[in-house]
C-alpha cells in the first residue's frame, strides 16, 4: 500500500465480543482525560458516520490508537497515511463520560476497523469493508482477533476514507464469554448491500457501539 494515498480516521464507539483467534499485544484500559462525549457525536455527525455507518448513541469511551513503528495516532477525525498504518495498532480506551453508565466490569469488548468508502466514498458498492475485529476484556495484555487486521489501502485516485475504528459491548451487559459470529466475507460485512456492515452485523451479535 502506497504511502501517498491517505486515509480518513475517525474513532469512537464500543461494542463487546469474544476471543476466537491470534493474540494482539498492549491493548489496556485507560482513566486518562478523553474528549468529551459532546464532543465526539459531534464529529461523527459532522464526518456522517452517523447516520452512515452507526446511529447515535451515548459515548462512554473513546480510543487512541498508535503505530509506534510509524510513530503515528489517531486523534478524533485526524488524516493518517496508509503506509503508517500497515501494522496492528496499540489500543488505548478511555472513559469519554462520568456518568455511571459504563458497561459492567468484567466484559468482553470488540474493537472493529470498517471502510464505508470502499472503494471511493462516491462510489460505495463494495461498502462497507471488514478490515478487523479484534476481541477481549480491558486490561488484559492480549486481544484475539475473528477478523484478522487487514491495513487500510484505498485505491489511487479515490480520496479519503472514512476508516472508522469502534468499540461494542454486549446490550444486554452480560459478562459472560461470548461468542460472536465471525462475519461471511469483508465486503459488506457478509451482507447483501452496499453501506451494510457494522450496524447489521452488531445488532445480529447483540452489541452495541459505546
Amino acid at each position: 500500500m502506497a504511502p501517498v494515498f491517505s486515509s480518513y480516521l475517525l474513532l469512537i464507539a464500543q461494542l463487546v465480543h469474544a476471543a476466537l483467534a491470534g493474540p494482539i499485544e498492549q491493548h489496556v484500559l485507560n482513566s486518562a482525560q478523553a474528549p468529551k462525549g459532546s464532543d465526539i457525536i459531534h464529529e461523527l455527525k459532522r464526518a456522517e458516520i452517523i447516520p452512515t455507518v452507526i446511529d447515535a448513541f451515548t459515548p462512554k469511551f473513546s480510543m487512541n490508537l498508535t503505530w509506534p513503528s510509524a510513530n503515528a495516532s489517531t486523534s478524533l477525525g485526524n488524516t493518517l497515511k496508509p503506509g503508517d498504518m500497515q501494522h496492528v495498532p496499540d489500543i488505548i480506551v478511555y472513559d469519554a463520560t462520568p456518568s455511571a453508565l459504563k458497561p459492567a466490569k468484567g466484559m468482553q469488548y470488540t474493537v472493529i476497523l470498517t471502510d464505508p468508502d470502499a472503494p471511493s466514498r462516491d462510489n460505495p458498492e463494495w461498502s462497507e469493508m471488514c478490515h478487523w475485529i479484534a476481541t477481549g476484556h480491558p486490561g488484559q495484555p492480549k486481544l484475539t482477533e475473528p477478523v484478522h487486521y487487514k491495513p487500510p489501502g484505498p485505491p489511487p485516485k479515490t480520496g479519503k476514507h472514512r476508516y472508522v475504528f469502534l468499540l461494542l459491548a454486549p446490550a444486554n451487559g452480560t459478562t459472560e464469554e461470548l461468542h460472536l459470529q465471525r462475519p461471511a466475507d469483508r465486503k459488506h460485512w457478509g451482507f447483501e448491500h452496499e453501506r451494510e456492515g457494522v450496524r447489521k452485523w452488531a445488532q445480529g451479535q447483540g452489541l452495541v457501539v459505546v
